[in-house]
């Protein structure tokens, strides 16, 4: 084959998934193509950490350039075989082919927005289905390679229409299969087997030179049987098991009946699941890792159970001390283990070999090496019969019973390990000790009897029993204030290490569903890398996925904050869709242009979406406090006024509570207690409204016609460090909050110095309480800690009505109702509470 042949352009899926208001004609670059805008800019005045990214530049992401073709050359012959598809079938199977030439807006998928669509559809004369190329004969149907460009790896695609055009060229359509590193994962593909490729809806017209060779793909479709999918003919070039499809990044299981499924809509074909009705009735078990306080969880189990699906937090893990004790607190049903995640693993893997010493799994795990069951109960009393024979060589102390056990890092003079925890027989509680488990041989009953106790009550999660995973992994190491940050590699950050972490538990445990929470800078920080990763991660481990970003404010919080959140389900499963808006929102801040198609949001979708709310729908009920306001609970005075304020002041029992909890504010120091009295109670109001500053342009600066206005600490007024924050660009230093407004996002500080969090009319920061309300969390909800423990445990969690959704979402893939697109629509009258009476059915009105 001595021609050079060239595929047409075959963009990069994300790229291909842009908004219909911002399409662009596919431009050759190699003629000098255009430039594209790096972000969808929301809103002109950035996040705090935003805004410092901007002045450094970093937060700019390049997308892949297009794959842009030679023509092929003219020289040899390439030609149809065979008799042409009879007019009628052919017009049947493309009707686009026997149409005026038009432009093709949905060119390739429906799901897909534009693509590097042709001016127009090329219209057919003839179709055939097989085609002669350097004397190879081609089918309809058959996998191929396709030229593409220099330097690169040949193109792989399913041949699916073969005509002659109108004016003469032979043509074929592939539709394409790609390869890990040519989907969203890119260079993180190490985790995913080469012969692995996914297919496609997208699709483009090439001329017939361009294919090079047939090749053979062992397609997987699922259907229960997982032996088969380990089973791939060694005469196969590759195999498919999974779509790969733009919207929402998501990679799905093959449809069963593959054939139908190359000429149908991903959206409208069924990809089977069945569930039985009586598993469905059983409890569904959760394990919330990085849990806080319990936000995503909550809203999980909430969402999952108003969908008639029983799903309960088993065991969450934090290695936050007084989260752990807020969790507890509120759900007493949870198991909650106050340790790192990576000793929450490594404690999981001991107790796999526990369970299989006592013969209660009978997985390929190998004993543990430090229990021998050989030992009957009679050879142990002996032995401790002997013990209590030693003379006076001093006292021996009998293992009563076993009451916990941990894994422990060496420290000191202390080795790593398993330790339990030891009741001593004839001492009183005040004796008991950790031990390790090496010091316990001459006891292995007493062990045995603890674990078969434990795995009896599921005191920890065994790989295969646990249903769902959840959890939002620290990133540390991607954060904007993190001067030292790695961009070329993120995961040899050890402030990163805990993604790796999470993915491990995943792989260790096995879940059904897998639901991972975190920043939109994991997608902004180094192209995305850490998404990227999580990504291959979870394919790799044979799970379907999907990544979507959502806003709170869109699930009926007055506050923005958007996240990203990451889908996975094992083949088994149906994959979990992302619930489209309820409700209209304020978008602020800046999603990476490459990463667009993982924004669930309205566009293009027919949804009736209520009011945005605002400050005051959340908290104009709330009782008057003042700065040094320190009671944990006080009754409320005020009737609600709005919908929101109802429900959020719902018991567990669906009654109205009558005790508030935390509505206390962080107290601030006199002097910033003083700076916040003088800012005045209007909208927009901030330290600027201070004597002794002016603003030149948007700059502020000292007034240098004003003498200086200092407080009675002998401290300014106006603090320096508020006139340069953000080189004195920013308004947000004492800033009043107005009732108006929705805030950006809830924080895990409360202190006013760079950040709007005043109240509008009273002279104190916003209570634990009204972050916590503007999160979502129910006011029966109550916190642990100190004041500055409770608003860091506020600011980590995941909002509760965003997480409620996707428990909702959960719920549907429980039952097997999940569709094949990557968004739904919540039914009508989803979150709904009894109407108010008359009187309070109205906006609430400004408090004075």
């Amino acid at each position: 084959m001595g021609r050079k042949r060239s595929a047409s352009a075959r963009a990069a899926p994300a790229k291909q998934e842009q908004k219909k208001r911002r399409q662009r004609e596919a431009v050759d670059l190699a003629d000098g193509g255009s430039e594209l805008d790096d972000f969808v800019a929301y809103d002109p005045e950035l996040e705090d950490e935003e805004e410092i990214r901007e002045e450094s530049g970093e937060n700019v992401v390049r997308l892949p350039e297009r794959r842009t073709a030679a023509k092929a050359s003219e020289d040899g012959e390439s030609e149809f075989v065979g008799d042409p598809v009879p007019v009628e079938e052919a017009k049947r199977r493309w009707p686009h082919r026997f149409q005026k030439a038009t432009w093709r807006e949905d060119w390739g998928s429906k799901s897909t927005a534009t693509q590097a669509e042709p001016a127009s559809v090329p219209q057919a004369k003839k179709h055939f289905t097989s085609a002669k190329v350097d004397d190879v004969i081609y089918n309809l149907g058959d996998d191929a390679y396709v030229m593409a460009g220099e330097g690169e790896d040949n193109f792989i695609c399913k041949i699916v229409e073969m005509f002659e055009a109108v004016d003469g060229v032979c043509y074929f359509t592939a539709q394409w299969y790609y390869r890990a590193k040519e989907t969203v994962i890119t260079s993180c593909d190490q985790f995913v087997d080469p012969r692995r490729v996914f297919f496609s809806e997208i699709k483009d017209d090439n001329n017939i030179d361009c294919l090079v060779k047939k090749i053979s793909i062992h397609r997987i479709p699922y259907n229960g049987n997982s032996v088969s999918r380990d089973i791939i003919p060694h005469e196969s070039d590759f195999y498919c098991d999974m779509m790969y499809l733009v919207p929402c990044s998501t990679f799905l299981n093959l449809p069963h009946d593959f054939t139908d499924f190359i000429a149908a809509d991903v959206s409208t074909s069924t990809i089977s699941s069945e569930s039985d009705e009586g598993e469905l009735n059983s409890e569904k078990t959760l394990l919330d890792i990085y849990s806080g306080c319990g936000g995503m969880s909550t809203g999980l189990c909430l969402g999952a159970n108003s969908c008639n699906v029983n799903l309960v937090t088993k065991w969450a893990v934090d290695m936050n001390g007084p989260a752990c004790d807020s969790l507890r607190l509120n759900h007493p049903e949870t198991n909650v283990m106050n340790v790192p995640a990576d000793t929450f693993l490594a404690l999981l893997k001991e107790w796999q070999q526990l369970c299989a010493s006592c013969m209660l799994i009978t997985s390929n795990c190998s004993p543990h090496p430090n229990l021998d069951m050989s030992t009957s109960d009679e050879e142990e009393e002996e032995s401790n019969d002997d013990d209590d024979d030693n003379g006076g060589e001093g006292e021996v102390y009998e293992v009563d019973y076993i009451l916990d056990v941990c894994y422990r890092k060496p420290n000191g003079g202390r080795k790593s390990g398993l330790y339990f925890k030891i009741h001593w027989k004839g001492y009183a509680h005040d004796y008991d000790t950790w031990e390790p488990i090496e010091g316990l041989s001459g006891c292995p009953q007493k062990i045995k009897e603890f674990v078969v106790n434990g795995f009896k009550e599921k005191r920890l999660p065994l790989p295969g029993h646990v249903d769902v995973i959840c959890g939002g992994p620290p990133c540390q190491g991607i954060s904007g204030f993190n001067r030292f940050r790695n961009f070329k590699n993120p995961l040899e950050d050890p402030k990163n290490e805990q993604m790796k972490t999470f993915m491990d538990l995943v792989d260790f445990l096995r879940p059904k569903f897998v639901l991972m929470e975190n920043v939109v800078d994991l997608l902004k920080f180094s192209s995305g890398f850490l998404g990227r990763y999580a990504l291959s991660r979870l394919v790799g481990m044979k799970y379907q996925a999907r990544m979507g970003m959502l806003a709170a404010g869109a699930y009926g919080l007055p506050q923005f904050r958007m996240r990203v959140f990451l889908w996975g389900a094992l083949q088994g499963e149906k994959l979990p869709q992302f619930p489209l808006p309820t409700h209209k929102v304020d978008s602020r801040g800046v999603i990476p242009k490459e990463f667009e198609c993982n924004n669930v949001d309205y566009e293009n979708h027919d949804v009736s979406l209520k009011d945005a709310l605002f400050l005051e729908d959340a908290i104009s009920d709330l009782p008057k406090v003042e700065n040094t306001e320190v009671r944990e609970e006080m009754h409320y005075v005020d009737e609600p006024k709005t919908h929101f304020q109802r429900y959020i002041r719902l018991g567990r029992d669906g009654v109205l509570g009558q005790v508030l909890y935390d509505h206390c504010p962080l107290q601030l120091n006199e002097d910033d207690y003083q700076r916040v009295c003088h800012v005045p109670k209007r909208k927009g109001a901030n330290f600027r409204d201070l004597p002794g500053v002016r603003v030149v342009g948007n700059k502020v600066e000292l007034d240098p016609s004003v003498e200086r206005v200092y407080l009675p600490s002998g401290k300014p007024l106006v603090p320096n460090y508020a006139i340069s924050f953000v080189k004195g660009t920013s308004t947000k230093p004492f800033k009043r909050l107005w009732w108006d407004e929705t805030v950006p996002t809830v924080v895990t500080r409360a202190e006013p110095h760079n950040q709007a969090i005043c109240h509008p009319v009273q002279d104190r920061v916003l209570t634990v309480r009204e972050n916590a309300r503007l999160q979502g969390f129910p006011d029966y909800y109550k916190l642990c800690g100190s004041i500055k423990d409770k608003y860091t445990q506020v600011g980590n969690a995941v909002a509760v009505p965003v997480a409620k959704a996707l428990g909702y979402s959960l719920a549907l893939s429980f039952k097997g109702m999940s569709e094949a697109a990557a968004m739904f629509t919540l039914p009508e009258g989803y979150g709904a509470i009894q109407e108010l009476p008359a009187d309070q059915t109205s906006s609430a009105q400004v408090p004075q």
